[in-house]
């Protein structure tokens, strides 16, 4: 399918590794042109020369700190005129309830709720003056099923998510779309983090953390970087322009909901 975006301008932040370089393999595959943000250095420049080879595409990286001002200057200012935005930041550490301080609420606040707020706000008027735009926000599944450890990233996403339900009404009639997509388990650092973790604690093996795993994901096991991608690039297409302000679980039938 001619998802209709080669040319297109499309930021992409977070996109050395997992879930947001799915997406910017997607979109690259689509034709879009990629400003590609990440922190560490290295990677950011290897996952950008690789996806400038396989597809042909410019695809500028932008070693920022998306969550600070300074960052998303940087990352806007390379940018230019901006037709496509893919939010995306890591969540904040697991803990306990009455573990987190105000100062703990603050930084994931900043980076999972303020953060994309700035980029939509600084990206959404030329969007609208140009009468087209695509954001997505990678968000999580916690949003629709809360989860007990991760309270701060429930109570970040959860913010952003009202957010962008009244925002993109208001901006729809300019051919802007704006949608959220929460994902589940994916086969990225996070998830050997999470398995990791189960193996330290319980002293079994990184097989059996994951068989655990598997067995509260209907579909048997994770997500691919890309199927994510594949998801994020057809709501940044011109098929989407009838999607609007929805929240897309990629979990693999995980979150046992019934809406």
């Amino acid at each position: 399918m001619d998802l209709g975006i080669k040319g297109r301008r499309a930021i992409v932040c977070a996109g050395s590794k997992g879930l947001g370089r799915g997406c910017a393999e997607a979109l690259a595959e689509a034709g879009a042109e990629i400003v590609l943000n990440a922190r560490g250095v290295d990677a950011l420049a290897a996952t950008a020369n690789d996806i400038e080879a396989r597809f042909g595409v410019t695809v500028i990286p932008v070693a920022a700190d998306i969550t600070t001002p300074e960052g998303r200057a940087a990352v806007l200012d390379a940018a230019g005129d901006v037709d496509i935005l893919v939010n995306n930041a890591g969540g904040p550490p697991p803990g306990v309830w009455s573990d987190w301080t105000r100062e703990d609420f603050i930084k994931a606040l900043d980076a999972n709720m303020l953060a994309p707020i700035a980029m939509m706000q600084a990206c959404l008027p030329g969007m609208m003056a140009r009468g087209w735009g695509r954001v997505v926000n990678i968000t999580s599944q916690s949003v629709r099923a809360p989860i007990a450890q991760l309270g701060l990233s429930n109570s970040a996403r959860a913010g952003l998510t009202g957010f962008v339900a009244g925002t993109a009404r208001q901006v729809a009639h300019a051919g802007v779309c704006i949608n959220n997509l929460l994902p589940g388990l994916h086969a990225t650092d996070r998830a050997d983090a999470l398995d990791g973790a189960v193996v330290r604690a319980e002293g079994i093996t990184l097989d059996e953390a994951r068989a655990r795993r598997f067995a509260n994901i209907p579909v048997g096991r994770y997500g691919t970087r890309a199927e994510f991608g594949a998801m994020c690039a057809f709501l940044c297409s011109t098929h989407a322009g009838f999607i609007v302000g929805q929240n897309i679980l990629l979990d693999g039938g995980a979150t046992n909901i019934t809406i």
